[in-house]
């Protein structure tokens, strides 16, 4: 046994330390043969010698979870490509070579020969082509232990896991000292037993992959939380999926919205654009922490008028304004516009708009917008009795009880990387006139042809707006079209019966490849169970699990994890509801942080 001590720093404060390596040094370590015994325990280090052929995404998700104190090690350095492809005709000329000499002596084929052949031809095309590069990759694992015989057993389990993957682990014997600095983050390779990767393997070597998910990744992946059965993290892009919505059932309590904000503020790192139905005002800080856009329609001084028109969305823009404002007024109506009323409506709503100076010109449309009262006026002066009664009857949303969204032009326009329609302040007399609004604005955004860019609508508490004829079929045509759209469409709900009892939420869940099961009530979770194939270990799951704990469902059936979600402390401020923590997080003056 040789040893060897080091004495401690005079200064071991962050301040005096002269580099990371003086903070990383123990105060003292013995060197033995094929170990260190270090001031809090001991440790043995190994070098990867030895690979599986072929290995899948997350291969090395086993060792990255062992449940004793393991250090995995990984050191990447790419090869230049002119020296990749010389070594590669130089491996190839060798084993042809080696196949050749076999056969003209006579011998048997050696497969583990041909084998390699194969797979020095099938990269060097690769890297002809420029698909991919080669890698020059080292995987080193160090095994912590608090004395010597609980180390011995700790380090004969890790060589059994390691067997388990096909990987030779082989000890650093006398070189236990550069074993142990090799992985620590210092990024030095002090051993060098190295083996060359392709892109493909080392992409499925990247530690941030779950193995129970296989769709593919796209640029837009988020990081929805840890894997409750592995601790490795399960990140999931819906964009890459086969259409990019999402269905999110939970039973109230188990947080869904929790999660379906998180998800959201991590789209929008990714410029994704969002938009949000929120009937309960829940993303108001969100939106002010993001600097996004808040309509809290309903309340006091807020104002949208629905005769704007955009200037960027066709010649036919007019047209389709018009026809728009009879099927907002038959819903402040509350009933379907009889056939002889139409005309005269459609003559009143041009000629409020002739009034303003707006016609089929694209020039005239930056001018004014009329507003409903222009209308009521029109309707008033035609004589028409179908078009009289209609103007009696919208008295209320111009000078009633309800004319505070219609009295003025817009006050806020509904622009942004992220707009949040509020519907809590608007009476239930009301709410169907602005969840209407609402979802034309969205529309307009999502269907312009001259602005494509990935966009998100969430629709929380889905069941609220289903109970509107206007808000089902919105939700049923975005469910079906959003991808031709660059968009995806995100379902909340807390009635998973009555979302799957009927054939709009059916058509809902059938078109969402992303599927977010949370905690479900013992009374759903048949109905849930049989919708989306799970199994009685899945079932159970989901009846205990956490606040924040779910079911990940990908548009295949071998795509499923368990995860819970997690987020930092300043994503956790902006988007909980809990009101115990927002008092708790108040700044002083009497505002939430």
């Amino acid at each position: 046994m040789a040893g060897a001590t080091a004495p401690p720093s005079e200064d071991t404060s962050e301040a005096g330390a002269a580099n990371l390596g003086d903070l990383l040094a123990p105060s003292a370590l013995r060197i033995n043969v094929s170990s260190l015994d270090l001031p809090e325990g001991c440790c043995a280090s190994f070098a990867i010698a030895g690979y599986p052929r072929e290995v899948g995404a997350g291969w090395l998700e086993p060792l990255l979870t062992y449940p004793g104190r393991l250090d995995v090690s990984l050191h990447v350095e790419p090869i230049p490509p002119i020296a990749a492809a010389q070594r590669l005709r130089r491996q190839l000329a060798r084993l042809e070579s080696s196949a050749r000499a076999n056969a003209e002596a006579g011998r048997l084929a050696d497969f583990n020969v041909e084998a390699a052949a194969d797979d020095a031809a099938e990269l060097a095309s690769s890297l002809a082509r420029g698909h991919g590069r080669l890698f020059r990759v080292g995987l080193y694992l160090t095994v912590h232990a608090l004395d010597a015989e609980e180390l011995d057993a700790e380090v004969q389990q890790v060589r059994g896991l390691a067997g388990s993957l096909l990987l030779d682990a082989q000890p650093t014997t006398f070189r236990a000292l550069q074993g142990w600095t090799t992985t620590l983050p210092l990024g030095t390779d002090a051993i060098r037993q190295r083996r060359t990767f392709d892109t493909q393997a080392l992409a499925a070597s990247f530690p941030f992959a779950s193995p129970d998910l296989n769709a593919p990744a796209g640029s837009t992946g988020v990081l929805y939380g840890v894997n409750v059965a592995s601790s490795g993290v399960v990140v999931w892009d819906r964009f890459a999926q086969d259409n990019h919505n999402s269905v999110v059932l939970a039973r109230s309590g188990a947080g869904k919205s929790y999660f379906t904000k998180l998800e959201a503020l991590r789209l929008l790192y990714q410029g994704v654009e969002v938009s949000v139905i929120d009937p309960e005002d829940e993303y108001r800080a969100l939106a002010e922490t993001t600097g996004g856009t808040h309509l809290a329609l309903g309340a006091k001084g807020v104002a949208f008028n629905p005769f704007d028109l955009p200037t960027d969305q066709g010649d036919d823009t007019l047209i389709r304004r018009a026809l728009f404002t009879q099927t907002l007024v038959a819903a402040m109506l509350g009933e379907p516009l009889k056939p002889s009323a139409r005309p005269v409506l459609d003559r009143a709503i041009l000629a409020a708009y002739a009034a303003k100076g707006i016609n089929i010109d694209p020039a005239t449309w930056t001018r004014p917008a009329p507003l409903l009262a222009d209308l009521v006026e029109q309707l008033a002066i035609s004589s028409h009795p179908d078009g009289v009664e209609i103007a009696d009857r919208l008295a209320p949303y111009v000078s009633g009880s309800y004319k505070e969204l219609f009295a003025q032009a817009t006050t806020t326009r509904p622009d942004g990387h992220l707009v949040v329609f509020s519907l809590r302040d608007l009476p239930e007399e009301v709410k169907s006139v602005g969840v209407l609004l609402a979802l034309d604005a969205i529309w307009r955004k999502v269907a312009n042809p001259a602005d494509r860019r990935p966009r998100l609508v969430i629709v929380d508490e889905a069941w609220m707006l289903m109970k509107e004829a206007e808000g089902a079929r919105f939700l049923y045509r975005l469910a079906k079209s959003a991808r031709k759209h660059w968009a995806g469409l995100t379902v909340v709900t807390q009635d998973a019966a009555d979302l799957l009892a009927s054939d709009l939420g059916r058509a809902v869940v059938a078109n969402s490849a992303t599927q977010i099961l949370l905690r479900q009530a013992p009374q759903a979770i048949t109905a849930v169970g049989e919708a989306f194939g799970l199994s009685e270990g899945e079932c159970a799951f989901l009846l205990s699990a956490e606040r924040g704990e779910g079911l990940l469902c990908g548009g295949n059936a071998s795509d499923r994890a368990a995860f819970a979600a997690i987020s930092s402390p300043e994503e956790h401020q902006v988007i909980t509801t809990n009101p115990a923590e927002l008092l708790d997080h108040h700044d002083g003056e009497g505002d939430p942080l």
